[in-house]
Formats: structure tokens, sequence, C-alpha cells
């Protein structure tokens, strides 16, 4: 159980912000950092609010005091757990990418032809996008492990499908299953991440999500190829089936609840407005009180501790939970877990909450996500084709070695840009929210969105142009590394975004930008190779660049629009996270 022998160090903190049940708050704006620290006798007949802290940085979400708290596990426990969903990321992306290492023994043995396969990529994201609209609600009532056995479960049907392959539609229909296996790591890793850490460690978080995406995505056609060639065709969905159902076993064994109702235990007491109190309520107060009445302004005390071993980060808490006994290990590692607002069976809650969350569409930041990261899934399409369509052919003659091998470069590109957007922009934010009086933006992170803006589009030409004019392999791989470092930053840097800027509607957000994402994915994948054919590499690449430059440089509209967006779509952010709270 967490330390919590108290030490008293009040600072001047403008915390109430944070508690949306203030007038102050707006989504995406936190204190984040407590910038002054007096004695103790200097707030003698202040109103004071416990708030925890590290250091002078103010946790957010704030955690309780309870030892079943997920803030507040060990660093042993929340090693293994962060340890699996990584590689569940990793391991969803690789079956969903792997499809492509058998095409050739596919097309010999059983014609099967080429564009068989851009269809089933594009059956493959339709799955993952409506994989994940359509199992979100059961995560936010029955438990987030739910999802994920039920996600690999189906990956291991389609991995079994897949390997049996002899028909087109074997090939194309088996990617449905597999599609809905990366669903989980689509929206709810994302998710159970930010319900293990802190708010400012979120860049570097969800950089680790990044580069496991990326280690799928660009190595699994390379191990496909050393697996066709080493043991045979069939073993590429063999070995994802024994995978997959090693990996169930792992989850069900190992993988704790991360479900938590935090509001239990933490209670606001930040100018006496109860967590109970609702959106309507207040603003009916409000209205009843008047809205010209001046605002009592409160400096806000901070008591924090010293650092435990129990707990990551967190210093001190309020005394809610301290006495919860451990829970067991069997009820810690449940399939389900009931939502504390669960009403009956939750059919009626379930199919509410798919309707409820298409309303996420009007909100500008959710699109633009969806764009961002939407665009690099496109291009993975289209410059993977490439190599398949012609670096088998002469004058390059590669053979499915040769061709997997030009992965590597994207992936090292990947994870420069994950450190770039990710752990580089968690430090970035901080140095702006000591300029800003501890005042962290959500848009403070989209400043790292320009550069990628611009590599990008510059290593899809060079890749393109290099191909046609058979140029050296250098700058053709250089090109690949710049398209794999915009893709590693677009990735961290939109979706963190959108999870400090909404952060009570992560799961749903993320399931809208992956419906977004997928969505548009599957649409250029079926457009993909007669796009190419009739307009050619160079002219179709241009294109591309294009489109990703305007894309990604829009993130500067929100670095300038985004925080009056934010306090425009308050009031629907509130009443979203009410009536889901509440159906």
């Amino acid at each position: 159980m967490p330390d919590l022998d108290f030490v008293l160090s009040p600072a001047h903190t403008n915390v109430q912000m944070n508690d949306s049940n203030n007038d102050e708050f707006i989504p995406g704006t936190l204190n984040i950092y407590s910038l002054e620290v007096t004695s103790p006798e200097d707030q003698a007949g202040v109103e004071k609010t416990v708030v925890k802290t590290k250091g002078n940085i103010i946790l957010f979400p704030q955690p309780s005091n309870s030892v079943n708290d997920p803030l507040n596990w060990s660093k042993t426990k929340k090693l293994l757990n962060f340890s699996l969903l990584i590689f569940i990321t990793c391991f969803t992306a690789a079956t969903s990418n792997i499809a492509g290492s058998v095409q050739d023994q596919l097309n010999e043995i059983y014609d099967i032809s080429y564009n068989v396969f851009n269809t089933g990529a594009g059956v493959l994201f339709i799955g993952i996008g409506l994989g994940s609209y359509l199992l979100f609600p059961s995560a936010s009532l029955y438990g987030r492990k739910l999802n994920y056995v039920i996600c690999i479960a189906l990956g291991a049907i389609g991995a079994a499908w897949f390997a049996r392959t002899t028909t087109v539609s074997d090939a194309i229909w088996s990617q449905l299953f597999v599609g809905i296996s990366e669903a989980c790591a689509e929206a709810q890793v994302q998710l159970s991440l930010s319900e293990l850490f802190f708010a400012h460690r979120l860049g570097s978080v969800l950089t680790c999500y990044i580069v496991a995406t990326s280690i799928g995505t660009y190595l699994a056609p390379l191990f496909g190829s050393v697996i066709v060639e080493n043991i045979g065709f069939r073993w590429v969905g063999w070995s994802s089936f024994i995978m997959s159902c090693a990996l169930l076993v792992v989850i069900l064994l190992f993988m704790d609840e991360t479900l938590f109702d935090r509001s239990r235990y933490v209670k606001s007491t930040i100018n006496g407005v109860s967590p109970a109190t609702s959106f309507k309520d207040q603003e009916e107060k409000k209205k009843k009180d008047g809205n010209d009445q001046p605002r009592k302004e409160s400096t806000v005390g901070v008591v924090k501790t010293h650092e435990v071993e129990s707990s990551e980060e967190s210093d001190v808490s309020t005394d809610e939970g301290q006495s919860d006994p451990p829970i067991s290990y069997w009820k810690g590692k449940s399939l389900i877990t009931l939502a504390p607002n669960l009403r009956g069976t939750g059919v009626k809650q379930y199919c509410t909450q798919l309707y409820h969350s298409l309303k996420l569409f009007a909100y500008p930041p959710v699109v633009w996500a969806g764009l961002c990261w939407g665009i690099q899934n496109t291009l993975l399409t289209f410059y993977l084709t490439v190599e398949d369509d012609q670096y088998y052919d002469p004058p390059y003659n590669y053979g499915d070695l040769g061709v997997g091998i030009m992965n590597i470069p994207c992936l090292i590109g990947a994870v420069i840009g994950c450190l770039f957007a990710g752990t580089l922009s968690d430090y970035f934010t901080i140095f702006l929210a000591k300029r800003n009086n501890g005042i962290q933006e959500a848009e403070n992170r989209l400043w790292f969105v320009f550069f990628p803006a611009i590599i990008g589009p510059v290593g899809l030409i060079l890749f393109a142009v290099g191909t046609d004019q058979l140029w050296h392999w250098g700058p053709t791989y250089v090109g690949l590394g710049f398209i794999g470092f915009a893709y590693g930053s677009a990735g961290d840097i939109s979706m963190s975004y959108l999870m400090d800027a909404y952060p009570d509607m992560i799961l749903e957000t993320m399931v809208m930008v992956s419906l977004l994402n997928n969505l548009l994915a599957c649409v250029f994948t079926f457009v993909c190779s007669l796009w190419l054919e009739a307009s050619g590499n160079t002219v179709t690449f241009i294109i591309l660049a294009v489109i990703e430059f305007v894309i990604m440089m829009s993130g500067g509209v929100f670095i300038y629009f985004g925080k009056r967006i934010r306090i425009w779509t308050k009031p629907w952010y509130l009443e979203f996270c009410e009536s889901r709270d509440k159906m």
C-alpha cells in the first residue's frame, strides 16, 4: 500500500481550472506545474485543496490513495501490464501486414492475383475500423480485458483461415478477422496506457505505442519472407495462429484490469463544488444566481510527500481509499469487470453508446487527428504496393528478403520520429508550461508537426523519382526513412494532442480516429493500383505529398484557433461525459 506520510508544502497554484465542475475549466487546459512555494503560515485563512504532485508537476489525473488504483500500482505490476499492451500493439500490427509476404506463392499455386491482396487489404481496414467502433462499448461496460481477449481470439481464427487459403474468398475474408484483431490496439490500448500513467508522461508513453506499431508494420513483411523461404508459406498463417493462442493464455493469466472508478475516492472540494453536481445543474445555478456576480478567487495549497516505492510517481493524495485491502489475484485477473454504472445486462447502454459516440465527428480536433494519422496509413499502402509490384522485377530483381529489407529505413525513421514528437514533446510542453504560469495547453505539442510535414513529402518524392529514374539505392532509402519519420511523428502528435484536448473521452475519440483513418486507407487501397497505373509513380506521389503537406501543416490552424475550439466544444464535452456516465 502507498506510504502516505504527508509533508505540507503549500503553493500558489490555480488548480481549480483542472476540475471539470469549475467555471474556469477548459478541456485541454491544465495547471500542470506549480511555480511558487510559500510557507504554511502565509496561507492562513486561505481556502486550500489537497492536490498530488511530483516535484513541481501537478499530477493529472489525480490518483486516489487506494492500492488498487492503477496509478498506484507497483513498478513491477505496471511494467508487466505496459509490456503486454505494447506487445499486443506490435503483434496485431504485424499480423495485419504479413499477408503480402505469401502473395507470390498463392499466385503461382492457386492463381490468386495481386489485386485480390489489395482487396483483402481494403477488407482488413474495414475490419479494423468497424471492429474498433462496434466493440468499444464493451470496454466501458464490461472492463478492458474482455476486449483484448475477443480481438486476439478472432485474430487467431483469421490466421488459421489464412494459413489454409486456397481460394480468392479465403484470401479476402480471412483478413476481416485479422483486421478485427488489431481493433483493440487502435483505441483501447491508448485508453489502458492513460489509466496507467499521468498526463505529463503521455508523449513518452505514446512513443512506445507508435514504435510498437512501426515495428509490427515494417518488420512483418521481412519476418514473413524469412518464414516463407525457410519453412513454407503456410507457416506464415500458422505461426500467427500459434502466437495468438499463446498470447491469449498470457492475457488471461497475467493481464490486470485497469478499469477503476476513481470518482469514489477522489473528491473535489474546489470552490465547494461536488463532483456529483451535473453540468446542467451548474448551468441552472448560474442562471439563477446571475452570471454577472464576481467569482471568488482562491489560492490553493498543495500538500505533498516523498516519492513512494509502490507508486510510480504520485506523492500525495487525500485519505479516501488508503485503507482499501489489495484485491485478490483472481479478481484482479477477472475476464469481466462490470462498470459501476452498468444497468442490467447493459445491452441498451451498449447500443446507446454506439450512437452517442458518433457526435464526436463534430469536433474539429477529432477530424484532424483522424486525417493526420489516416494519411500515413494511406501512404503505407502506396509505397508498399510499389515495392511489391516493381522491385521484384528487372532492373531491380529483388527477392522476398530484399523487398522486406526495404522496410528497415522506414522503421529507423519511425523510431526517430517517435522520439522527436513523443519524448521530446513531453519536455517541451513542461518548458512552455513554466513560461505560462504553470498552464499547459493541448496545442503545445502541435509545434512538432511542421518539421515532419516537410520531411514526409520530401521522402515520398525521393522514393518515387528514385524508383522511376533507377537511382542508386541511397537516395531512395533515405526517402523511405523520411517517410517513416513522418509516420512516427504524425501518429504521436495527433493522438497525444487529442488525448490532451479531451482527456475524459480518450476511448471514444480514439475510436472515431480509427474509423476515419481506416475508412480513408480503405478507399485509397481500392484505387491504389489503378492510380499508379494511370499516372505513374512520380505524378502520383507528388500529389500524395501535397495532400500530406496540407493535412499536417493544418495543425497550425489548431495552434492558433485550438483553444477557442475547445472553449466552443466545452458544453458538448461536459454533456457527453455526463450523459455517457449516467446512461
